[in-house]
């Protein structure tokens, strides 16, 4: 499928307007390119490990607005023909008429054409089967080789908004899994994601395991990575919100019943989820975090001992530190 990218050259301030204006008139699913900061909740809803830090807002933003062509080089809106010269000219009288009101810089529309691509899908061609020592995880849509048969296996399709577990992050996670799962092991899996730590806990031999999200988008990854992994319906149950300050979640989730609770999410999303989740937590449970960068280390460490808990080890690799820690007996 190809489209049409109308891009327009405005102002930060001018983004929400301009949307909103075209949207009225059959221009849909805005790409907004600026310099603006995110937000602390941005930040937390992005499901990275850690955001690098960008230039300077400039004031400038770009939004591009995709129009469908068709095999005969028509393009359709709102399920009719149209020309290019016709978006064209809705465009500029949107945005002339919003220039009587407000400043929308300098308004400018650009034309260009994509390429054939599937947007949703088109990631895939970049993340391959790799090894975590000796667990493979593999997408779900290729096929396990023959001499890679009688190893642990993780099918996992990541969706388009969380991890693969390429991640050094996720990494260091299954790694202090490895050493402290057993047949017994009740898991608490914060900022669940896709669902890649539950299931290789599980399949370490965990008895049971819940995660939790803030993303509803996480059920449906969990579901479908739960189902091609054989993971029983039962064994893995899923909670969206945020554990943090929401204690109907607290509630659900339950306290003082898990063996291990493992968080792969920002040092400044553990400073504040430490002290609460330690009321999850059995008596001489683990703690395992990452999602550190290398100088966030101390903020984290002081953090975790502030609420009580003891320190058994630190990890590393690359730049990125695992903080594990055991609650007293």
């Amino acid at each position: 499928m190809k489209w049409k990218k109308f891009r327009i050259k405005t102002t930060t301030e001018a983004e929400d307007i301009i949307i909103s204006t075209l949207y009225d008139i059959g221009l849909e699913g805005a790409q907004i390119e600026d310099k603006v900061p995110l937000t602390a909740l941005e930040k937390e809803q992005m499901f990275v490990d850690i955001l690098p830090d960008g230039p300077e807002d400039d004031g400038i933003a770009y939004l591009s607005f995709f129009v469908e062509e068709d095999e005969n080089g028509t393009l359709v809106m709102n399920g009719n023909p149209v020309t290019e010269e016709e978006v064209l000219h809705a465009v500029k009288e949107e945005l002339d008429g919003l220039r009587l009101f407000c400043d929308i810089g300098e308004g400018s529309i650009a034309v260009d054409e994509t390429e054939d691509i599937d947007w949703i899908n088109n990631w895939k061609q970049y993340f391959k089967q790799f090894y975590v020592d000796d667990i493979l995880i593999i997408p779900s849509w290729e096929k396990v080789k023959e001499e890679d048969k009688d190893k642990m296996i993780i099918h996992i399709d990541p969706g388009t908004a969380f991890g693969t577990g390429m991640h050094e992050t996720t990494q260091l996670c299954i790694r202090q899994l490895k050493k402290y799962v057993t047949e017994d092991t009740e898991l608490l899996d914060v900022g669940t994601g896709s669902g890649i730590l539950s299931i290789i806990a599980l399949k370490m031999g965990a008895k049971h395991a819940v995660g939790t999200d803030l993303d509803p988008c996480a059920v449906p990854a969990v579901e479908e990575n739960k189902e091609v992994n054989e993971i029983p319906a039962e064994a893995f149950d899923m909670m969206i919100g945020n554990i943090i300050d929401d204690t109907e979640v607290q509630d659900k989730v339950g306290y003082g019943k898990y063996d291990i609770v493992v968080a792969n999410i920002l040092a400044d999303v553990l400073v504040p989820l430490t002290p609460v989740i330690v009321n999850q937590m059995k008596p001489g449970a683990v703690y395992i975090t990452s999602g550190i960068i290398d100088d966030k280390e101390t903020t984290v460490v002081e953090a975790v001992k502030a609420a009580g808990l003891e320190i058994v080890e630190i990890t590393y690799q690359g730049e990125w530190v695992s903080v594990t820690a055991r609650k007293q007996a």
